[in-house]
């Protein structure tokens, strides 16, 4: 299933009175793919929510990277002189095939970061993780930066569920995905799950967790002074970074369009300073940089009539990609 790439979703306000100081992101954003493009920031779409139905969670989320794209169009541009920002377009998932669309995708994130980008995946359910930690293992084969990889999910779930059926993953079982393959390649799992929620994670998986070594802040603790803390010796102590954020992490009343709104969740200010955090601690867009990663999952438009949910995604793919006045120059 090739990529499916169209441009024609980026426009918005043109403050052309201001030139280059006024511009935007639709006005910046290119696709990527051409030759001699050098090496940015690349958005790419996973537009499925299969797993999401397999998990009997709310479907919608395959719509997810379209109504993200528009809620990031009018965003201000703050990028730096060489700052790149390219969109690659979406893999789909046709007819359910879950599997084939993850293997798809962790292809075009492999080519992404072996020609020297950092992709920012545009989700989708919480499977584009299982895809994504393919694609950074293939990246990084025989590397070691793969060896102490940091996985860090800011959820209000932990995502370690056993398949019911052997092969078929859903959006409930990435991270133990995730953490059986790197037994196999006899890798340590490295795994931070920052805002889980103890009403929506059951007793197995909580205690799955405890036995795995996962690192766990729950929603009611993620105030605490010592999270910082927390975090930068998690980040300290990985070879690189991949960084995941489910939307159903914020209240509902902040993120509504999501496959499993939260009862209580962390604020957006509390998510967004950990976040900032937490790029900072990596070293976000230095050449010693350990980002290798990110994306944003749990967009469901369909659940989503007033847009909240999608201006907030976007606000943290903002964030994520980097674009700020306020990040340490190169």
């Amino acid at each position: 299933m090739p990529l499916r790439q169209d441009m024609g979703g980026w426009s918005g306000r043109v403050d052309g009175i201001d030139g280059a100081q006024g511009r935007r992101w639709h006005q910046v954003v290119a696709p990527a793919g051409a030759q001699g493009t050098e090496p940015g920031t690349v958005l790419l779409g996973f537009a499925c929510d299969a797993g999401v139905v397999r998990n009997q969670g709310r479907a919608g989320a395959a719509e997810g990277p379209s109504a993200l794209r528009r809620a990031l169009a009018n965003l201000a541009w703050h990028g730096r002189p060489g700052d790149r920002l390219y969109d690659a377009g979406d893999v789909t998932c046709e007819g359910g095939e879950l599997e084939a669309a993850q293997l798809e995708y962790a292809a075009a994130v492999q080519r992404l970061i072996e020609a020297g980008h950092t992709p920012i995946g545009l989700g989708g359910g919480h499977e584009i993780a299982w895809a994504g930690y393919q694609g950074i293992a293939r990246a990084l084969a025989g590397q070691p930066r793969l060896a102490r990889l940091g996985v860090l999910n800011i959820d209000a779930h932990l995502d370690l569920r056993s398949p019911v059926e052997p092969g078929r993953g859903t959006s409930g079982t990435p991270f133990l995905q995730i953490a059986q393959a790197r037994a196999t390649a006899g890798l340590e799992f490295r795994y931070f799950c920052l805002g889980a929620s103890e009403a929506a994670n059951t007793p197995a998986l909580l205690e799955r967790a405890a036995s795995l070594g996962v690192e766990v802040v729950l929603d009611v603790e993620a105030e605490s002074a010592s999270v910082e803390s927390r975090l930068r010796t998690f980040i300290a102590g990985s070879s690189a970074l991949y960084l995941t954020v489910c939307l159903d992490v914020l209240p509902a009343s902040v993120a509504p369009g999501v496959s499993a709104p939260a009862a209580l969740g962390v604020a957006p200010q509390r998510v967004m300073a950990l976040l900032r955090t937490a790029l900072e601690a990596c070293g976000h867009r230095t050449p010693q940089g350990k980002l290798l990663l990110a994306d944003v999952a749990e967009l469901n438009p369909a659940c989503d009539p007033d847009g909240r949910t999608a201006r907030t995604a976007a606000r943290i793919v903002y964030e994520l990609a980097g674009f700020s006045r306020s990040r340490p120059v190169r």
